[in-house]
């Protein structure tokens, strides 16, 4: 019987090789100075033939070879990834700013959903959804005890697919249900108002495929109201990113043309790259250039850009750009710090990896990499200070992270670090009971209010900016400097 299982496991290793050697050929074929380590190779033919044969319970194939795939790729970095057909699916409406769902902008209240904002023309939106409406049933689920993103995933499905929420709504005391016909939901990334006579304040929440067309649509209709436009807020407060493209052109439109917007670097001859103020690095293939339809005006209006912790990658690069360019005043708390590239390399039809490839440069030359974007002006977060910045994770926390690549690899101590961690986990605990006893209180006496509302607390520093009035600057914030990591880490 063991030398029968033997055979069975070289069967294995064999067939994991012949594998192996088609990938090697393809990886040799597009870099000829990159073979595999075959004594590497061995041992991981070895590991699978020896799972195959000896684990307790058989294991299917596939199963073992994505796995040792999804593990070599997270392994890397934190932003690294492997994608199965399920979660290449779910990558590409992330990107694209659609999904088939309701459409509503949700949060967490109490254990239940709370509706943030029904979207605009959604099957939401036209059965009556209100914001601050609660959601305690998803069909017959109940929601309480629900993460959620368990919540959403209930809630997408493919189209024309029902579902029945079961809506209780506070200001009427009455609960209700209302069934729901799922369609395709075209997010919007872009919110703007006029907040007094003059000033305007516009929010990207993430940058996406329509996140440029919104931002124009939008801008415009703000010239319509105020003509003669004094001041703008740009807030790209907890915006993680998205697509460079987007970026760039929101950047381009506050700078003159052709200057330096964002450079990248990396071992690709494609990575090594320096991308402009001009349309042929942000117009769609075929498009004319979209920021033609903005006022002139804009090029020249004064201008505040609001960041914090949660402000990452693509909201990293316009910040550091109007930085850069003296084009804007940088308001707020130092930014999350992705300064890396991640290019999506497709493996099949419907699965891929997601891979770093590259450092974003500012156009003076900073690496954002585990650092970010130090603002012009620190300011708190609310008028008592920054009560819940703790539990923002930022780049520089996040393990494995890829360092800076520009103030070296000096070794830190440990003991030292481990003092950090622990202040910094009592730091989250605290914060974390400050966030539980004001979810207790009412909206309108919470600390932290609704971002571009009256209450909005950095918002109105951002004013006062723009109407050379004094600014509350914060009196605890400080930079942040890269944690440098060990060579053998």
């Amino acid at each position: 019987m063991g030398h029968k299982l033997k055979i069975a496991g070289w069967i294995s290793v064999g067939a994991l090789a012949g594998a192996l050697t088609t990938v090697s050929l393809q990886t040799m074929a597009r870099n000829a100075m990159a073979p595999l380590p075959l004594e590497e190779i061995q041992q991981l033919s070895a590991v699978f033939g020896l799972i195959k044969t000896d684990y307790v319970e058989p294991v299917d194939d596939k199963k073992l070879i994505t796995d040792a795939i999804s593990g070599m790729v997270s392994g890397l970095d934190p932003h690294s990834q492997y994608f199965d057909k399920k979660s290449f699916k779910e990558f590409r409406e992330g990107t694209s700013g659609r999904f088939v769902g309701v459409g509503i902008e949700i949060t967490q209240e109490d254990g239940l959903v709370k509706v943030v904002s029904p979207i605009e023309g959604s099957p939401a939106f036209r059965a009556g959804l209100k914001t601050n409406d609660l959601i305690t049933k998803i069909d017959d689920t109940a929601v309480k005890g629900l993460s959620l993103n368990e919540a959403v995933k209930r809630m997408r499905g493919e189209p024309n697919t029902k579902v029945t929420l079961t809506i209780f709504r506070k200001d009427e005391s009455r609960t209700f249900t209302v069934t729901i016909t799922r369609e395709e939901i075209k997010t919007q990334s872009v919110k703007s108002k006029i907040v007094e006579p003059g000033y305007a304040w516009v929010r990207l929440s993430q940058f996406q495929e329509r996140t440029v067309e919104d931002f124009v649509r939008k801008v415009q209709e703000i010239y319509q109201q105020e003509p003669r436009l004094k001041g703008m807020v740009l807030d790209l407060r907890n915006d993680p990113g998205g697509l460079l493209d987007a970026a760039v052109a929101i950047s381009a439109a506050f700078l003159p043309a052709n200057v330096t917007v964002v450079s990248t670097n990396g071992q690709l001859p494609e990575s090594k790259a320096t991308f402009t103020a001009s349309p042929e690095f942000y117009a769609r293939r075929g498009s004319p250039d979209p920021l033609k339809r903005l006022p002139v005006a804009l090029k020249t209006v004064p201008l505040v850009v609001l960041v914090n912790e949660g402000s990452a990658s693509a909201s990293e690069i316009v910040a550091g750009a109007l930085q850069d360019h003296k084009r804007a005043t940088v308001l707020g708390s130092q930014t999350f710090g992705k300064g890396s590239v991640q290019t999506v390399r497709p493996l099949g039809p419907d699965t891929g990896i997601k891979i770093t490839t590259a450092r974003y440069y500012t156009p003076s030359g900073r690496s954002i990499q585990a650092k970010g974007i130090v603002p012009d002006i620190m300011v708190d977060e609310s008028e008592d200070g920054n009560l819940f910045a703790a539990l923002r994770v930022r780049e520089a926390d996040l393990d494995k992270h890829l360092g800076n690549g520009q103030d070296g690899d000096k070794g830190k101590d440990p003991s030292a670090d481990k003092a950090q961690e622990q202040a910094r986990e009592q730091a989250r605990e605290e914060a974390l009971k400050r966030l539980e006893c004001e979810a207790k209180k009412p909206e309108a006496e919470r600390k932290l209010p609704e971002f571009g509302s009256d209450k909005d607390f950095q918002l109105q520093q951002a004013l006062n900016q723009l109407k050379g009035l004094p600014v509350k600057v914060s009196k605890t914030l400080t930079e942040r400097k890269e944690e440098k990591k060990d060579k053998d880490e």
